[in-house]
């Protein structure tokens, strides 16, 4: 009798446990569906950004394009300075103003500021591919982002970095995401979606930052598949 209730319980928690595996991909499965679909996805090779940041009462433009999985540029205009950020293959290098503490030059990234904007990279987020990624993604629960439902997916990369998604419940979209960075806990908002070529994009997104306030990007144009000069992913020499 103690050997038949054994194997029940024993069977009970191994279809919990798959049941509970399957909700996450589940989730995630509907997840890319509604951003457009893996084939529209896995199609996009470069991808360009115009944004504006919105900060203490100033409004910065900001161009990005990347090479997906493989090259990252970013350029800021702030009062007629250059702020700089590119990822090359392994490698990364930066530009920061004299006004912002840096040199005006460009240098070296750090090992952190690096592994950081490594994840720029890929532009469609944790979840799209995380078993290819070597990622581990565990469902949390259903949480309120705001007024609405949400269900909160706990990723953790190889590399043992931790990211907490947030998908809305009726949309599937990314609302909110977490993530731990030399310490500190930021977030990110989501919102407004707009289709650019059958893909879905935040077109706002706001991050609280403990010395600049609320920082508001607003996106004005994204380019999917556009021509890109590769030499601006190299450092220049001094």
């Amino acid at each position: 009798m103690k050997t038949n209730k054994l194997v029940a319980t024993t069977l009970a928690l191994f279809m919990s446990v798959g049941a509970f595996a399957q909700t996450v991909d589940e989730i995630v499965d509907k997840h890319v569906a509604a951003m457009g679909g893996m084939d529209k996805l896995s199609a996009v090779k470069t991808l360009a950004r115009e944004q504006s940041i919105s900060v203490q009462g100033m409004e910065i433009p900001t161009k990005s394009i990347v090479v997906v999985g493989k090259s990252m540029r970013s350029e800021s205009t702030i009062m007629g300075n250059a702020m700089i950020q590119v990822v090359d293959g392994t490698t990364g290098w930066k530009v920061t103003p004299a006004m912002m503490q840096g040199t005006g030059e460009p240098e070296d990234m750090t090992a952190e500021e690096l592994k950081q904007s490594l994840s720029q990279l890929d532009p469609f987020g944790a979840l799209v591919n995380y078993k290819d990624k070597g990622s581990k993604v565990e469902l949390v629960g259903k949480e309120k982002v705001g007024k609405d439902d949400a269900y909160h997916l706990k990723v953790t990369t190889k590399d043992g970095q931790v990211i907490d998604e947030f998908l809305d419940a009726n949309t599937y979209l990314v609302s909110k995401v977490k993530a731990t960075t030399n310490g500190q806990v930021g977030e990110i908002a989501f919102s407004d979606y707009k289709e650019t070529e059958g893909i879905k994009f935040a077109n706002t997104m706001e991050m609280e930052s403990p010395q600049a306030g609320t920082l508001t990007f607003i996106t004005n144009k994204i380019t999917i598949n556009g021509p890109v000069d590769e030499t601006v992913f190299k450092k220049p020499a001094k």
